[in-house]
Order: C-alpha cells, then sequence, then structure tokens
C-alpha cells in the first residue's frame, strides 16, 4: 500500500564554494502541517489526469492525504521544496484500480475536457471565506431579524398606546362637554326660577299696591251666580255679571275712586248705579234697595255708594255687579277684582 511520508534522500554533501573552500550544504528542513500553512482549498481547483503507474500512486497518495486533513481543506506548503515521490512498478501494479475508489473514479476520467470542476465553493467553509464567516453572518441576520421584530413591536406598542390615548381624550372631552351642557342646563334653570320668583314677587307688590287702591263691592256675602252662567232666568240665555247675595241693606262701596256716570231706576235692573273709573272702565251695580250718591259725584276707594235690594227683576236680594271695559264689552268681575289684587 502507498505511504504519505517522503521518500528517503541522500545525506546532504558538501559544495564548492568561490572562495574555493568547501562548505557543507544546509540541511533539508522537516514539515510540519501548522494551522497557518493547512487552508481550506477556494475557487476553480484543476486536477491533471495523467495514465501512466506513477500518477495513479500519486493521487492515490492525494487521496490519503485529503483523508488525513479531514474537512478542514487541503494542506499546503507553498514554501516548501517540491517532494519528489516515487513507487516501483511492482507496488503500482497492485494499487486499486482509481475508478474503483469512491469520488476517485471521476477525478480520471479519459475525457480532457472534464479537467476542470464547478466554480462554486467546495465547503460552507469556502463561503465563509468569501463573504465573511457563516456563523457570524448568521448570527447577524438573526440580530438583525430580532432587532426588526423588536422595532415592529415597539411600534405596535406605541401605536395601541396612541390610540388608548386619542380615545382618552375623546371620552374626557366628552364627559367635558356633558358636564357643561349639564352645568349649563342647571343655570338655566336657576335663572329661569330666579326670573320667576322676581316677577312673582313683582307682581305679588304691584297686587298688593292695587289692593290698597282697590276694594271688594259688599262683605258678607254669597256668590250664586257667576259670569256667562247659562238659564232661563236671563233674557240674553246667560249671566251677564256676578251676584253677592247678602241681607237686604247691605252696605255697597266704591270698588275704586272715579266719578258716578249714572244713578236711578234701570227697568230689570232695579236700582243701579254706574261708576266710571279714570281709565275708562264701568262698574255696574244693580238691584239696590237705595242709593245714596248722584250721577257726576266723584268717590274713592270703599265709599258707600247704596244698599243691598231686592229690586227689578230678581229672585232674592243681592247685589249684580258688572264689568264693562271703555270698549263697552262685559267682562269676568270675579277675574277683574281678582286682577287688581282683591280676593273674590
Amino acid at each position: 500500500m502507498a505511504s504519505n511520508k517522503p521518500a528517503l534522500q541522500e545525506p546532504p554533501t558538501t559544495q564548492w564554494a568561490p572562495s574555493d573552500q568547501w562548505a557543507p550544504a544546509p540541511a533539508a528542513e522537516e514539515w510540519n502541517p501548522t494551522e497557518e500553512s493547512v487552508r481550506p482549498v477556494r475557487g476553480r481547483h484543476r486536477v491533471v489526469k495523467q495514465r501512466n503507474a506513477l500518477a495513479r500512486s500519486s493521487t492515490v497518495l492525494g487521496v490519503g492525504v485529503i483523508a488525513a486533513v479531514g474537512a478542514g481543506g487541503m494542506a499546503t506548503a507553498q514554501d516548501k521544496p517540491a517532494v519528489s515521490i516515487s513507487l516501483p512498478d511492482v507496488i503500482a501494479d497492485k494499487l486499486p484500480d482509481p475508478e474503483s475508489l469512491p469520488g476517485v473514479g471521476s477525478l480520471m476520467a479519459d475525457d480532457p475536457a472534464d479537467e476542470t470542476v464547478a466554480d462554486g465553493p467546495l465547503t460552507t467553509a469556502d463561503a465563509a471565506g468569501q463573504g465573511g464567516d457563516a456563523g457570524e453572518a448568521l448570527r447577524a441576520r438573526i440580530l438583525q431579524q430580532a432587532e426588526q421584530q423588536q422595532a415592529e413591536a415597539e411600534a405596535e406598542a406605541r401605536a395601541a398606546a396612541e390610540q388608548a390615548a386619542v380615545e382618552q381624550a375623546a371620552a374626557e372631552a366628552k364627559r367635558q362637554k356633558t358636564e357643561a351642557a349639564k352645568a349649563a342646563e342647571a343655570a338655566a334653570e336657576a335663572e329661569r326660577k330666579a326670573a320667576e320668583e322676581a316677577a312673582r314677587k313683582a307682581e305679588a307688590e304691584r297686587l298688593a299696591k292695587l289692593a290698597a287702591s282697590y276694594s271688594l263691592p259688599t262683605s258678607s256675602y254669597t256668590l250664586t251666580s257667576t259670569f256667562g252662567q247659562a238659564g232661563s232666568l236671563w233674557s240674553s240665555g246667560y249671566h251677564t255679571g256676578l251676584d253677592f247675595a247678602a241681607p237686604t241693606g247691605t252696605p255697597v262701596k266704591a270698588v275704586h275712586g272715579g266719578t258716578i256716570k249714572s244713578a236711578g231706576w234701570s227697568g230689570s235692573y232695579g236700582y243701579h248705579i254706574v261708576l266710571e273709573l279714570a281709565d275708562g272702565t264701568e262698574v255696574w251695580y244693580s238691584h239696590l234697595s237705595s242709593m245714596t250718591v248722584s250721577a257726576g259725584q266723584k268717590v274713592s276707594t270703599s265709599e258707600t255708594i247704596g244698599r243691598v235690594g231686592a229690586t227689578g227683576n230678581v229672585t232674592g236680594p243681592h247685589l249684580h255687579l258688572e264689568v264693562h271695559t271703555p270698549g263697552g264689552d262685559g267682562i269676568d268681575p270675579a277675574a277683574w277684582l281678582r286682577g287688581k289684587g282683591l280676593s273674590v
């Protein structure tokens, strides 16, 4: 079997120097593979095909060297002198046929065109040698992917935080708007109530002043017929005034200061007095038993102008009171008296 040990060489001999002195020849250095000298094979590789016995021996020896060196690449010794190896033809003839060895037969093909192999890198180490360390490149890609994923996660977190902030701000704005609307409504309601209260007080003060200047037409009475009441007792088909039932002789008073426009007999009204106020309103007093004033006389509030009776078209003693506007229209005496601050 072929050996990968170098062939024996002749012992060193002396060389002739120009100085006519003999000097010993430099001894051959021993070659030991190191990490620096063993480098992976890269690039394009050429395999010279030889067909003699010595070439086959060299090929087998090369296969052994490759197996010894391993996946790290073929050892080279560029700075070492070439060493020739020769084997006797007897030994070479006993070597196995290269084509029967796995992976070697293709290298020994007869076609001269197959002297080169593919241009691509032989191993991962070759690729790493061209573009950097493969493990470092993988680590860089992993770190880059991790950083990208972290950046995406941070971006999503920021987007979610911004969306939450926007929603919270919108909710807060809506709450503030609702509270402001409620506050405005409450303020408006309070203002309305205050205005109503102020108006009520003003009206009460006005009525109090009017009540001081107005008076009910009689006292100790009972209301028996109201304004607009329908019935066959009245020629118009309904009652045109307000009836204060009271005993005959009960004093009848002027409701407000004014002038007596007329005083006398008036048919179905019996004894009848018309009091004209300063604004033109007329107050009629009917069915009196007696009168104490005459036409053109000035009277003041609460002054007695006659007495309750049952004259004219009546069913019993009472004061029939009517109120007419300056235009002559009859209105409800009860409402008019209440408008003057009087309680009927």
